[in-house]
């Protein structure tokens, strides 16, 4: 197979092929070829996207030259979870062109009248596949847990806003009574992300993907329907730490409340966190009370490009390394959320900072999230001119993977049954 062909757009939702351009992949801050191997046909779920003020870069089918595409406008391609992008899409940035919105933008290009990404799947899970998710089914779900539990805000704002307002995955699964449930708990954070999804300030010009949790629900409030979940759901997992709040570690003595209610009840099922992992002692506290698991998100195993984005208030990269060795002193399962950005994440620097922190850490698992953001705008605000030598992410991983045999590789938090049995467990059926 050659190289897919490159996409534009024609700025009125259309778009189009150019049989005179292959596409290239984007790595830092360069276009590259893409090796024929890595591209996958664009997975159900996954979508297409206009980037307005961009032309896209391809390789000349004749000369073998690089130049614009000159047609229409640069497009992406949104990959959904459970894969892992390899290459960014690759476009030169007009003066005027307004910052993108907080999406992942893979390189995208038509080959044999089909769409094609280079991107990987990582997670054999299928708890966010597109076809899974039947409309009239979650919104009767939405509706019934309404009913059953008429006066919890928490509900009522993961059913009203999350569901059927964002359409989050996860809430929408909580609707199907099914796997990993997830529990808002922090109106309040103590980091300023750059591409923070529930809070943007003003003066910034792309807008945060939801609105952030507005109030502090209290520990009745979480296990009213939290114990239910576990009761009841196959593959149970309570979930604190979503998209919709802040920091869930602010708000550890509810948390730890809720947990040993919640234990009180029953032993079945998964009590994870999603956190920045700020605040060791709190993280020791949960442990105490029963947590399960812990994921904590960063955009770099490297001191310097993690604060540079996280912005972290009172706080710094040491706790976070420190919270993942509290989990593991205790026999749980670590994660980190890593934000893969090409030519970033797959640096020789950023690979040898990832060893570290595994061996340090004993790390159980890494998610491998495609990054949701400008490119051009993130390298600008943490001041990356330059990206150095690259590895490409696939050979990242396979390093990683012959290095660390036991590390696990996924993109979602796995069920206790997972963690204590069949890994590579088959969720199909």
């Amino acid at each position: 197979m050659h190289s897919p062909y490159i996409l534009y757009s024609d700025g009125k939702g259309n778009i189009f092929e150019d049989t005179s351009l292959y596409v290239t992949g984007r790595s830092g801050w360069d276009a590259l070829p893409v090796p024929s191997e890595d591209w996958i046909e664009l997975p159900d779920g996954g979508s297409l996207y206009e980037l307005p003020g961009r032309r896209g870069i391809g390789i000349d089918v004749k000369t073998g030259e690089m130049r614009l595409c000159d047609k229409g406008f640069a497009v992406a391609g949104f990959i959904p979870p459970a894969h892992t992008g390899l290459y960014l899409a690759a476009y030169e940035t007009e003066k005027e062109a307004p910052t993108l919105p907080l999406f992942c933008y893979t390189a995208a290009g038509w080959h044999d009248n089909k769409f094609y990404v280079p991107a990987v799947r990582i997670e054999q899970d299928v708890r966010q596949e597109s076809e899974g998710y039947d409309n009239d089914k979650i919104k009767t779900g939405a509706e019934y847990l309404l009913q059953s539990y008429p006066h919890n805000r928490l509900v009522k704002h993961l059913m009203e806003n999350c569901c059927m307002t964002y359409n989050c995955p996860a809430a929408r699964n909580f609707s199907l009574s099914r796997w990993e449930c997830p529990v808002p708990s922090s109106p309040a954070c103590n980091a300023n992300c750059i591409g923070c999804i529930s809070f943007q300030p003003q003066e910034e010009s792309i807008p945060s993907t939801q609105d952030r949790l507005t109030f502090k629900p209290s520990p009745e409030e979480i296990v009213e329907f939290t114990v239910p979940h576990l009761q009841t759901a196959p593959y149970p997992i309570v979930s604190f730490g979503q998209g919709c709040e802040g920091e869930p570690l602010l708000m550890w003595e509810t948390i730890r409340a809720s947990i040993t209610e919640m234990r009180k009840h029953t032993d079945r099922g998964s009590i994870n966190i999603n956190t920045n992992g700020s605040k060791p002692e709190a993280v020791k506290a949960l442990c105490d009370a029963g947590l399960d698991s812990i994921r904590v998100s960063t955009n770099s195993a490297r001191k310097n490009i993690y604060e540079a984005y996280y912005r972290p208030n009172n706080y710094q990269f040491e706790d976070i390394v420190e919270s993942l060795k509290v989990v593991r002193s205790y026999g749980g399962w670590a994660s980190i959320n890593y934000f893969v950005f090409p030519g970033m994440t797959d640096s020789v620097e950023e690979y040898e900072a990832l060893r570290k922190l595994i061996i340090e850490t004993d790390l159980t698992m890494i998610q491998w999230r495609n990054f949701n953001i400008d490119p051009d705008w993130y390298l600008g605000k943490i001041g990356v001119t330059e990206t150095g030598e690259f590895l490409g992410v696939k050979q990242l991983m396979e390093l990683i993977h012959e290095e660390f045999p036991k590390l696990k590789f996924g993109y979602f938090n796995p069920p206790i049954e997972r963690i204590k049995g069949n890994f590579e467990m088959d969720f199909a059926h």
